[in-house]
């Protein structure tokens, strides 16, 4: 009886020290174990700020539908009825090709222009780490109204214009986002001795959140290198927008001096300006599938 009553007690001391010791294994697992880095949410709701493209990409799977408008001058009044008797139009799709990666396609009434992107990410801002998302972005425009009546050696490279973009954002807090976007604009053909074959620019862009579902937002590029004498037509893009969220996409309403909706000509023929020059209204609309 004494023998059973000794192993019964072993047992149980064994069982209990087995128990704390996994206890103390686990614990000391656990407090080895990376802390896992959290991402912080985007710094803006669309993939556009105003005008100028944003950090957000698609998600891995995600069709968005692009449909994009730009009335005429608004300064005209009634003469124009406001904007609304010439406007230009943007339609295409873009797909979320991984996380980071995402192409487009689409088709602008400006110049007949087939516009094709590529969207990628280098990093995200992480709470409590690196400080800024970094997103690369590259169009490739062809313009389709040239003809070779024009422009009897045309060839289809003349068509071609390109933009090259690296945009770095920051979520500063929950209602500010900021971001600055150094610009490569390269046109194979020019039209006049106004335009230049390369140009640089510098970007900045911002939203400030008003409500759950709305905020405003403003965008800026301003040329970097200016020959001496040389005296543009065209004037340094600045746009106004309202971000608008709604269950399955997001609407932003847009004022800016620049009517084309395609990069390239975004950044190097915007020919209105805000102290009494031509002013063009629209809207960029974005249905995700």
């Amino acid at each position: 009886m004494r023998m059973k009553n000794f192993l019964t007690f072993m047992l149980v001391f064994f069982t209990i020290g087995f128990a704390a010791a996994q206890d103390d294994l686990l614990n000391q697992l656990d407090a080895q174990k990376p802390t896992q880095k959290e991402i912080a949410p985007a710094a803006f709701k669309g993939l556009q700020i105003c005008n100028i493209q944003s950090t957000k990409l698609p998600a891995k799977g995600e069709w968005y539908m692009v449909v994009s408008h730009r009335f005429g001058d608004l300064t005209q009044g009634l003469n124009n009825f406001f904007g609304f008797d010439s406007a230009d139009t943007k339609i295409g799709g873009i797909y979320g090709v991984t996380n980071w990666l995402s192409l487009g396609a689409s088709r602008q009434t400006y110049n007949k222009t087939y516009e094709l992107t590529a969207k990628y990410k280098f990093a995200n801002q992480i709470e409590s780490g690196f400080p800024v998302t970094i997103v690369g972005y590259n169009t490739m425009d062809i313009n389709s109204a040239l003809k070779t009546a024009v422009y009897p050696k045309l060839k289809f490279t003349d068509r071609l214009a390109f933009s090259s973009q690296l945009l770095i954002s920051r979520k500063f807090s929950d209602s500010f986002s900021f971001e600055v976007a150094p610009i490569y604009v390269h046109k194979n053909l020019f039209y006049d001795s106004f335009e230049q074959k390369n140009q640089y620019f510098l970007g900045a862009g911002a939203r400030y959140k008003l409500s759950k579902r709305l905020s405003v937002n403003l965008d800026y590029a301003a040329r970097m290198i200016l020959i001496e004498g040389f005296v543009s037509p065209y004037h340094n893009p600045v746009s106004v927008g309202l971000d608008i969220e709604t269950g399955g996409h997001v609407f932003q309403l847009v004022v800016s001096n620049s009517q084309p909706m395609n990069d390239v000509a975004v950044f190097s023929n915007a020919t209105g300006t805000w102290n009494g020059g031509s002013l063009y209204f629209g809207f960029n609309m974005y249905r995700v599938f």
